[in-house]
């Protein structure tokens, strides 16, 4: 009984849509008090393997790719301006305002991906992040849009939880 349940439960996941992209949340700091959760754009969690390249000895037709580690991209946060007052903005000013003459201070950022019932289908733990870069956007005459700023986050280690 339980082999056919398993199977039915990977036919139905198998038959579900695949998740948008657009319903997502990401909450930076500690829980139970995550700061700044509204974003237009998240990238960024990427993992690759870094590799040296070994030539074999003698034989010239060959190479071999050996891992050195894993190296994490940086995440990117992207959303409208925020208010002076701002936690993530008070954050990013201390440390790259800083001068570095006060040790970094460093955060988990939790990023879910939800499905419709709002409930969490993907997640991502980063730990150790702390702000690298703080960018406005362009200001333009001739567009009626939003000034969005962009805060890229440093990470050492991320892991899927979902």
């Amino acid at each position: 009984m339980s082999a056919l349940t398993s199977t039915l439960n990977q036919a139905l996941e198998m038959l579900q849509a695949p998740p948008v992209a657009f319903h997502f949340s990401v909450n930076v700091g500690a829980l139970p008090l995550p700061f700044d959760s509204s974003f237009q754009e998240v990238s960024g969690l990427t993992q690759s393997m870094e590799t040296e390249e070994l030539r074999e000895g003698g034989e010239n037709r060959f190479s071999h790719q050996l891992p050195l580690g894993t190296k994490q991209g940086r995440l990117s946060l992207k959303r409208g301006v925020a208010t002076v007052t701002s936690p993530l903005m008070l954050w990013c000013k201390e440390t790259l305002e800083g001068g570095l003459t006060r040790p970094i201070l460093t955060m988990p950022v939790l990023v879910r991906l939800k499905g419709a019932d709002g409930l969490p289908l993907r997640a991502w733990l980063l730990d150790n992040a702390y702000p690298v870069s703080w960018e406005i956007e362009a200001f333009s005459s001739t567009k009626n849009e939003l000034a969005i700023e962009q805060i890229e986050l440093a990470y050492t280690t991320s892991m899927r939880l979902l």
